[in-house]
């Protein structure tokens, strides 16, 4: 007896439906026409079954809190830093908690069961550590948190930051972040690349760094970032996020740097819905997009995400945490529009973040762990197009959500005669 068969179901990429038996939480089976019964069914209907949606970039701690003091009104980065900061002392674990826990039901209910959040490490106490560290275990059962020690107010700059982030990774935080580009000269900010790269190394963590979140061509960290990478030994498990200051770099250049970051086996995360309306405010027109070059970054063999970022805080003030809002912002921006590139938009915020956080288990093979999402829609591109319901969530072969399908119904008849279609 199997814990579970989803029938007709449509993979990526794929024409034919198969069914997808389950048995201890892992897929046991995939066929066309699947013999046997399961303690339960469900009918996918030829709908398009993904594996979930992956958030490699986020910041849980700061989500929900948009108004608080007050609202970003400049919109840029340095304003919604200054918010943070005038926040951050009023801030408890109780409420950093209750937040994150409502956020993770709105990410689960979207079919995102994988999380990277970096987590503030420059308030002294260490409360968003802690609530974050506690929200990691309570969430578990349901989807993967992983957190990144990220010195907000600078490594070199803010005083004790330093202990206040080996603290956090003592604590059990399992990334390590920075900010190179808020130091307070470009010397200190490659200094901050070169020693957060060697606690890295030396405690055989992954390291996930705001990279040149800027629109100054000259802002250059992600050099020093995948040097240090190649110095240390640390391909495969280190990620720039950001990297918008390659938006304004002069193609030269960018062509000496993608083949060095492709070299070193660097990871690049995009966060579409932040860099397009944060980059570009010093502009008057034309205005820069903002957002890296991840059509380039892909054709140079770099593992590219794309991120949520933030949610209804200092720096953004919309969100719901729906990744797919996130691909169709991105391939927007980016200008991936042919259908290999919207498939690769949708590899993403599914297969390549997954492969940034080193999540064991995931995909839709048999022996992968049994976490898929059915979507009311056919198959990639018309996800990203429709961003449609959630139709189930499931976890370890267990259904964690569902949300009914939306199909409006038409009037187009007279006053007197009612004539109904259904899209």
């Amino acid at each position: 007896m199997l814990d579970l068969i989803v029938r007709n179901a449509r993979l990526p990429g794929t024409d034919d439906t198969v069914d997808i038996a389950v048995r201890g939480g892992k897929i046991a089976d995939l066929q066309r026409s699947l013999e046997g019964q399961a303690t339960e069914e469900i009918d996918a209907g030829g709908h398009l079954v993904t594996a979930p949606f992956v958030d490699s970039h986020f910041h849980m701690d700061s989500a929900l809190t948009y108004g608080q003091p007050r609202v970003n009104e400049s919109g840029t980065l340095l304003e919604g830093i200054a918010l943070w900061g005038e926040l951050k002392p009023t801030l408890t674990v109780d409420e950093i908690k209750a937040r994150a826990l409502h956020l993770c039901r709105w990410s689960i209910a979207r079919g995102t069961l994988a999380i990277r959040s970096h987590v503030d490490t420059s308030d002294d106490r260490l409360l968003a550590v802690q609530a974050l560290i506690d929200v990691r275990e309570e969430i578990k059962p349901w989807l993967d948190l992983q957190l990144v020690a990220f010195p907000q107010d600078g490594f070199l700059r803010a005083p004790g930051a330093r202990e206040n982030l080996l603290r956090a990774l003592d604590m059990g935080v399992d990334v390590v972040g920075g900010i190179p580009h808020f130091e307070r000269t470009m010397a200190d900010g490659a200094q901050s690349v070169r020693e957060l790269c060697e606690i890295a190394a030396a405690r055989g963590l992954m390291v996930d760094m705001h990279c040149d979140e800027t629109d100054d061509p000259l802002s250059r960290h992600i050099e020093t970032l995948t040097s240090e990478t190649q110095r240390l030994g640390l391909g495969g498990r280190v990620a720039g996020s950001h990297l918008a200051s390659m938006h304004s770099m002069d193609n030269y250049y960018v062509s000496k740097l993608l083949p060095l970051m492709a070299e070193a086996h660097m990871h690049a995360i995009a966060n579409p819905l932040i860099n397009i309306t944060i980059q570009g405010r010093h502009d008057s027109y034309p205005k820069r997009r903002g957002m890296t070059r991840v059509p380039e970054l892909m054709a140079a063999g770099i593992n590219v995400a794309m991120g949520h970022d933030c949610v209804m805080d200092p720096w953004y003030s919309l969100g719901s945490h729906d990744m797919l809002d996130v691909a169709q912002m991105g391939l927007h921006v980016a200008q991936m529009t042919g259908v290999d590139e919207m498939h690769q938009v949708f590899d993403a915020v599914t297969k390549n973040p997954a492969c940034i956080m080193d999540i064991t288990g995931y995909g839709l093979d048999v022996g992968c762990n049994a976490d898929m999402v059915i979507l009311q829609c056919q198959d990639r591109v018309e996800a990203i197009r429709l961003r449609p319901a959630r139709l189930f969530v499931i976890r370890r072969g267990r259904i964690i959500a569902r949300t009914a399908a939306n199909t409006p119904v038409v009037n187009l008849g007279s006053h007197d005669e009612a004539i109904f279609f259904t899209l």
